[in-house]
């Protein structure tokens, strides 16, 4: 029986299941999109691809309301936060189509020695397969398959289980917006399919963006059969505080980068990092205006957040809180679990030898550490496993890029939170992962940067 369902989390109803794609069927997908790269990929132009993605900006945006309405019920996103995620994923087709070729054109390169030219080239690699995420839906999906469509890859997309109805809405645009029979499908597959199509000497490439066991697990049977390899995983993002001329304004910023998707994103702020003498100023305004913050109907605008994406992660994330305090963590929250509904709260006095220092933690749940200086605070916001992205606030700008360079992590924000943007290369590092989404680096993690020398 298929995992693949709609499962409201803020009802607990079960809306819709659909069936697990079939062996057969499966192969059928993989030669359609390997048709599809031989024909439509190479006799089309770049004018031409960013045509058509342009148009499925425009249909995600002509579609806002009904995409929006897909996500709130399938992981339980605020209905205001999901329409400004269906506009930032139409912005990113568009982003593309738009710069489509600037990021194309060929290179040239200053020989040292001889006679004629040479140049780079880039073309497209092949059939890739992008496992995606809940917790973005259309977000996760236009970042990997808009730069590789424009490049002229073709895709096969395999979507988290819980977000079927919107998987199969995305693959419905790009079929309205007139591209071909194989260059982009939504297979419904678990786990050893996706293995199977990693292994196919027709895949060229795999970008996941998950949990850390997923892009272990996917990058050991790419490794094992020569695939390029994008991996975007968790995050335990630090927001160091050094100075501050406005705390209000601080305290804001903490808040919306802690609260975005209800914490449950991986470059959201989870650890604040605070110098001492703002430390206790900064975590009495913060916790205060952390607790004022509760879940509610994500169908009514305005929510500060919803439920958590699952019974499942709900319930694990409390375990977790529940094992920082029993390891001696201090919690202020305003009450308990309610099935999918969580309330805020805010660890502190955890310790290094906490078991959940070095997790990451997926919902409006906020760690703040004291920093005796700026060293320390490095130190702290560079003692986990993972770096993908980073907050700074400072009113000192030399010291806003010497410590920007200290920190290890693939993203660091001064003074501001919630940055990203189409153009703005979205990656980490450590166990994070590795590879580029979004800019001119996101065009360019899938494509035969081909040399051609001409005496």
């Amino acid at each position: 029986m298929s995992h693949h369902a709609v499962i409201n989390p803020a009802t607990g109803e079960t809306i819709k299941t659909y069936a697990q794609i079939s062996g057969d069927e499966l192969e059928q997908v993989i030669a359609s999109a390997d048709k599809a790269h031989v024909g439509w990929s190479r006799s089309s132009s770049t004018a031409e691809r960013a045509a058509l993605l342009r148009r499925v900006g425009d249909l995600h945006e002509e579609r806002r309301d009904e995409l929006a309405a897909l996500i709130v019920r399938e992981m339980g996103k605020p209905v205001d936060q999901a329409l400004g995620e269906v506009d930032y994923a139409a912005d990113i087709y568009r982003y593309y189509a738009e710069n489509a070729q600037e990021f194309l054109k060929d290179e040239p390169i200053t020989l040292r020695s001889g006679e004629g030219s040479a140049f780079m080239r880039s073309t497209s690699l092949g059939v890739l397969i992008g496992v995606m995420p809940w917790n973005f839906p259309y977000y996760q999906v236009a970042r990997f398959a808009a730069p590789n469509l424009m490049t002229g890859n073709t895709i096969i997309l395999k979507h988290a289980s819980q977000c079927p109805e919107s998987a199969a809405a995305i693959e419905q645009i790009f079929q309205d917006a007139g591209f071909p029979a194989g260059a982009y499908t939504n297979v419904y597959a678990d786990s050893e399919q996706v293995a199977t199509i990693i292994a196919d000497p027709r895949i060229q490439g795999v970008s996941l963006t998950g949990s850390e066991g997923a892009g272990a697990a996917v990058a050991e049977v790419a490794g094992r059969h020569l695939k390029k390899v994008v991996l975007e995983l968790g995050g335990s993002d630090p927001f160091i505080l050094l100075s501050t001329d406005d705390m209000a304004a601080a305290v804001d910023a903490a808040v919306a980068g802690r609260l975005r998707n209800g914490g449950q994103a991986c470059d959201a702020a989870k650890r604040f990092i605070v110098i001492d003498e703002l430390y206790d100023e900064f975590t009495e305004k913060f916790t205060a205006a952390i607790l004022a913050c509760s879940p509610s109907d994500p169908t009514v605008p305005g929510a500060d957040y919803g439920p958590i994406s699952s019974l499942a992660a709900a319930e694990h994330l409390e375990e977790q809180v529940d094992r920082a305090v029993a390891q001696g963590a201090t919690l202020a929250t305003t009450g308990k679990r309610s099935s999918t509904f969580y309330p805020s709260a805010v660890l502190t006095d955890v310790t290094p030898d906490n078991d959940t220092y070095h997790e990451e933690f997926f919902g409006p749940v906020a760690f703040v550490y004291r920093a005796a200086s700026e060293d320390d605070a490095v130190t702290l916001a560079n003692d986990t496993p993972f770096g993908l992205g980073s907050y700074l606030f400072t009113t000192d700008p030399e010291q806003a890029l010497r410590v920007a360079d200290r920190i290890e992590a693939g993203m660091v924000f001064v003074n501001l939170v919630d940055a990203g943007s189409a153009e703005l290369p979205f990656g980490g590092v450590k166990r994070s992962g590795f590879g580029r989404e979004l800019g001119h680096y996101g065009a360019s993690e899938f494509v035969n940067k081909k040399l051609i020398r001409i005496g």
